[in-house]
């Protein structure tokens, strides 16, 4: 076990996908840069679940390489995993696979960069979730910007540059500050690792300022209400597998930086500002709700209905609670898959019709089942039906919220009744009624390869769903570990 420690499990994890790309980069031969992303990814996948074996139920960071970069500087390729982001980490590596494969028959020019510009991602993604130190932190930040950017803006919809545009130039402005904040706290602690930070003295003033910073590029990238302007754009013109990367994983990125940064690096600041965010989540949860209510574009209704769900995950955040904070951290996970799968089915539809509004749809039922049944699984997941992965995130989180203000849980159970509403609606209009149009009644069922990418989705929502301690064990012995150094701060007022 001690050789297994020592072996270094999290470079391989980060740096797998890039080699691949570089693989694809050499080859020339379109069928084999498939296999070649999709080899990668599917063993990427493999090499990340070897961090469940030996994994330590005591909420400690695990797996950590710790190696001095730039010595001058004092800045380390520090890396580590923890209760937090371990599933975060199993999340992308697993839709990685299933983005290669979905677009095996999708992309049709310019293959060998799309499939480039994926697996560079993946690095990039991988790299936030596992870095402790804060420059590597950062530069795997503004990195993922980039493989996102092209992909949209090469392979998206009408309004593609437009959007691309609009994404980077958000998310770019606010890393700004933090950028500022970063070498803010290698002065006050001479340190950029996150460990060493959070045993340095920081005033009251201090911490609400480096907090607002830190936390104004964390709520662009969730995005949180209000904003959120940039995703509805982003997610609609981007093509499919830019648009599950995007909600499946990129956004997680912004609630797992207030967990992992703000809260503990700003004790005494979070506790000043967590009623602020409870509001902004709660107004997020309601408006994306109402807004995804009256959506003609099914692409739409789900991007808006991304607002919705985030907002939940952040109640979780600001509750300050045992229960809201897990429960945050796994609803995260849970909207990955669900909301993936949601962006998957509506790619697959599209391919097909060519168009995403409901007016064209109807009684789909009668002819393409399979995709039917499917679809409403994938619905009744997003909605929180118990027995499925929504049920258990949503819940943790309301218990959370009621346990720091009975309000908050009472306004975010609101949001519970209208996701079912603009879900069901969406089923609604999608596949009962008449089959009354003609091209719909062409229309192909599944094909095997578009099983697979949906059915690893789906066993995961019944696996959560049935057998949560297997996640919030995990999970709530480092969620244990963050809250008693929040609480072990006074509240500034």
């Amino acid at each position: 076990m001690e050789n297994f420690a020592s072996f270094p499990l999290l470079s391989l994890i980060i740096w797998l996908p890039t080699l691949g790309a570089l693989l694809v980069l050499a080859c020339q031969n379109e069928k084999r840069i498939k296999i070649i992303a999709l080899v990668t990814t599917l063993l990427d996948f493999l090499v990340s679940l070897w961090l469940l074996v030996g994994w330590v139920n005591d909420g400690s960071m695990q797996f950590q390489e710790n190696i001095a970069w730039i010595p001058s500087l004092n800045i380390h390729y520090h890396l580590g995993v923890d209760g937090i982001s371990l599933f975060l980490v199993l999340l992308t590596t697993l839709l990685g696979p299933i983005v290669v494969l979905f677009s095996w028959e999708n992309v049709k020019d310019h293959l060998k960069a799309f499939m480039f510009l994926l697996l560079v991602q993946q690095t990039g993604m991988l790299g936030v979730f596992l870095s402790l130190d804060l420059v590597v932190f950062f530069i795997f930040w503004e990195f993922t910007l980039i493989p996102m950017y092209f992909l949209i803006g090469r392979w998206g919809g009408k309004n593609r540059v437009y959007a691309a545009v609009k994404f980077f130039l958000y998310t770019m402005a606010g890393s700004a500050l933090m950028l500022v904040v970063i070498l803010m706290l290698y002065w006050q602690g001479g340190s950029f690792d996150w460990m060493e930070l959070q045993k340095a003295p920081m005033s009251t003033q201090f911490q609400t300022w480096a907090f607002l910073a830190f936390a104004l590029a964390f709520a662009i990238k969730i995005p949180l209400f209000p904003f959120h302007t940039w995703l509805p754009d982003a997610h609609v013109q981007a093509p499919t597998a830019g648009s599950v990367i995007l909600a499946g994983v990129l956004l997680k990125m912004g609630s797992y930086g207030f967990i992992r940064f703000n809260l503990p690096l700003f004790p005494e600041a979070t506790q000043l500002y967590a009623p602020l965010l409870a509001t902004l989540a709660l107004i997020g949860i309601i408006y994306g709700a109402l807004v995804a209510l009256v959506q003609k574009d099914v692409k739409s209704l789900v991007a808006y209905s991304s607002i919705a769900h985030l907002g939940f995950v952040m109640l979780g955040v600001a509750s300050l609670t045992q229960q809201g904070l897990s429960g945050a951290v796994l609803q995260g996970v849970n909207h990955g898959l669900a909301t993936g799968a949601l962006f998957l089915m509506v790619g697959m539809v599209y391919d097909r019709r060519h168009t995403r509004l409901f007016s064209e749809y109807g009684g789909l039922w009668k002819q393409i089942p399979v995709w039917s049944a499917f679809f409403i699984i994938v619905v009744m997941a997003s909605v929180g039906l118990p027995g499925l992965n929504g049920f258990v995130g949503e819940f943790s989180i309301l218990v959370g919220a009621f346990q720091a203000n009975p309000w908050w849980a009472a306004i975010a159970t609101l949001g519970v009744i209208l996701a079912a509403w603009y879900l069901l609606t969406a089923v609604r209009n999608m596949i009962q009624g008449p089959l009354d149009e003609e091209k719909n009644g062409h229309l192909a069922d599944l094909n095997w390869r578009e099983i697979a990418v949906l059915v690893p989705l789906v066993a995961l929502f019944f696996i959560i769903g049935l057998y949560p301690n297997f996640f919030l064990d995990k999970i709530n012995p480092a969620v244990e570990v963050l809250l008693q150094t929040v609480q072990a701060s006074p509240p500034p007022f």
